[in-house]
């Protein structure tokens, strides 16, 4: 068993059984407790597990969230990857949301130097970077900025949303699953992401592999909200399967 498939168990019994141990795991996946360490680092780097004593827990069932940069220094491949596939999904010309998230900020890297469009967002990072641009018309929502995320958020966001109508959204998530839909840990956020999906004509999510499965605090849309799931290689074909089933158009970049 390779690394990345090892892990990837180590993740699934994890959510499975709201915990996982050092040494059951070593012993059921033969390898030494020191691997098995190793991995509970890498996951926990990736943002998707929490160390504790002699094992890890799921970050859904502690309500944690990881900040931005902890999120941004992880999978930097597949978001780059999953970015590029969804410059194909831009419109010509329009107007465009971009929501909080370091898949979206990849985006905004990969946007076409000369690419004309107006875009809305809620993250100063991501406004900053756009209004270099000569190209980009920047729309900044106002509003409470989260630290943990860099995402404005409240009255002051949502009310230039009810009166904004754009060609497509593209969002960001920290869980997707059938059950659930798409979620994230904080309420008001989720507020914030409901009101941009509304707001737009066409919905693209972007999400690594390793958002999808898991279920955190606050719904914000459904898999009927979604238009095209933009993930990477790494998700699972029975999972890409059953969220094709369940009507999404998923893209594997």
């Amino acid at each position: 068993m390779y690394a990345e498939e090892r892990q990837q168990e180590i993740l699934r019994r994890a959510r499975a059984e709201g915990r996982v141990d050092v040494m059951g795991l070593a012993d059921d996946l033969g390898v030494t407790s020191e691997t098995i360490r190793r991995d509970l680092t890498v996951l926990e780097r990736a943002g998707v597990l929490r160390r504790v004593h002699g094992g890890a827990i799921p970050i859904e069932r502690l309500g944690f969230e990881p900040a931005v940069a902890a999120r941004d220094a992880v999978m930097t491949a597949e978001k780059e990857r999953i970015a590029k596939a969804a410059v194909a999904e831009l419109p010509e010309g329009g107007a465009i949301i971009l929501d909080a998230g370091t898949t979206t900020g990849r985006l905004v890297e990969a946007l076409p130097a000369d690419y004309e469009v107006t875009a809305v967002v809620n993250s100063p990072p991501l406004a900053t970077s756009l209004a270099m641009r000569s190209n980009v018309t920047v729309i900044m929502l106002g509003g409470r900025v989260r630290g943990r995320t860099l995402a404005t958020v409240d009255d002051m966001a949502l009310q230039p949303l009810s009166q904004l109508h754009v060609d497509v959204a593209f969002m960001a998530t920290n869980g997707l699953s059938v059950e659930h839909g798409l979620t994230t840990p904080d309420p008001a956020e989720a507020t914030v992401k409901r009101a941009m999906i509304r707001a737009a004509r066409r919905t693209v999510l972007l999400a690594d592999h390793t958002k999808i499965g898991t279920d955190y605090l606050a719904r914000f849309g459904s898999l009927t909200d979604v238009d095209v799931l933009i993930t990477d290689a790494g998700l699972d074909n029975g999972i890409t399967e059953e969220l094709e089933l369940a009507g999404l158009r998923v893209i594997r970049a």
